[in-house]
């Protein structure tokens, strides 16, 4: 189950509130939250995390429970919404990000619903493996010019773009209208609006006009075979949303659009990058090379040894 629009209404109207509870009644509550998380099998520190998106506290502060003695401590919500939330992260498997609405990736804080895919933390080294990729080319300028992020979602890969290129203009596209309206969002609260632009259509289609003029593209499309959705955690396969997930019978259906296509989009030199999952490298190797239009087609491992990212340059 998703967040109803009567829980969005009331957690925002209690979000503009400055509501106090004292230490000890906050020391009380999160110890039986830790408790609880334990018996449903949830790391405990999701706990810290939500008190930190939810209150004024910092996480020495929690570490240490030095709060504890506090006489009052904001919250965003009553304690008592406080509960109900945490009883939906045990009873439904929300995830904590759909709970607070936000997520921290690399130094952005980003707003984040059931409408678009959570972002993970591996998936930051797509901007860094963009930015390397990019100094491999100072003569070609790849660091200014067009970069696209399709499938863009909560627009983090677009606002991490914008980030390290300054002189870039950011294309992010994305089919679901909702997703691309948090997708602005994170733009405007992050300040880059003025840098990034959103387009709801799918993949290429709605940058007919840059044809042959991207100095980059960056994606993490979906990725997971449709035969295993059922078999990922239940945080994932009930909340977060089916489109992004799903990548056909092995995974590799959005990869193979985008490596079809690419190619018109880019222009000579530039750099084709995307996240995939465990197992998918030597594939996406092999498809680059038929298409006939890559070089220099490489992988990268995250930071658990998985070959998790594939780098090419257009011919």
């Amino acid at each position: 189950m998703d967040i109803s629009e009567a829980d969005k209404t009331y957690f925002a109207h209690t979000a503009s509130q400055t509501l106090a509870v004292s230490g000890w009644e906050l020391w009380q509550w999160r110890q039986d939250a830790k408790q609880s998380a334990s018996a449903a099998g949830i790391p405990t520190a999701e706990v810290d995390w939500l008190l930190q998106e939810v209150s004024d506290l910092e996480a020495l502060a929690l570490r240490l429970e030095s709060f504890k003695g506090r006489s009052h401590i904001n919250l965003r919500f009553p304690l008592t919404v406080l509960t109900q939330l945490w009883q939906r992260r045990l009873k439904e498997r929300l995830p904590v990000q759909y709970l607070t609405g936000t997520t921290p990736w690399r130094h952005f804080s980003l707003k984040v619903s059931p409408a678009v895919l959570i972002p993970r933390p591996e998936t930051e080294y797509l901007i860094d493996l963009a930015v390397a990729a990019a100094k491999e080319r100072p003569a070609i300028s790849l660091a200014a010019g067009h970069w696209a992020d399709l499938g863009t979602g909560s627009g983090a890969i677009a606002l991490g773009l914008a980030d390290a290129f300054g002189a870039a203009t950011v294309h992010g596209v994305d089919c679901s209208a909702e997703a691309v309206a948090i997708a602005q969002q994170n733009a405007q609260e992050n300040g880059l609006a003025d840098r990034i632009r959103f387009y709801q259509g799918s993949w290429w289609e709605p940058l007919a006009a840059l044809k042959g003029q991207f100095s980059g593209m960056v994606s993490n499309p979906p990725y997971i075979p449709a035969s295993l959705i059922p078999q990922l955690q239940p945080e994932v396969q009930e909340h977060e949303p089916f489109l992004a997930l799903n990548g056909g019978a092995d995974g590799l259906d959005c990869i193979r659009q985008l490596i079809a296509t690419a190619p018109d989009y880019l222009r000579s030199g530039g750099i084709w990058l995307i996240e995939m999952m465990e197992g998918q490298a030597e594939t996406v190797a092999q498809l680059l090379h038929q298409q006939g239009s890559y070089r220099q087609i490489q992988s990268f491992s995250d930071l658990a040894g998985i070959e998790r990212f594939a780098l090419a340059y257009r011919v």
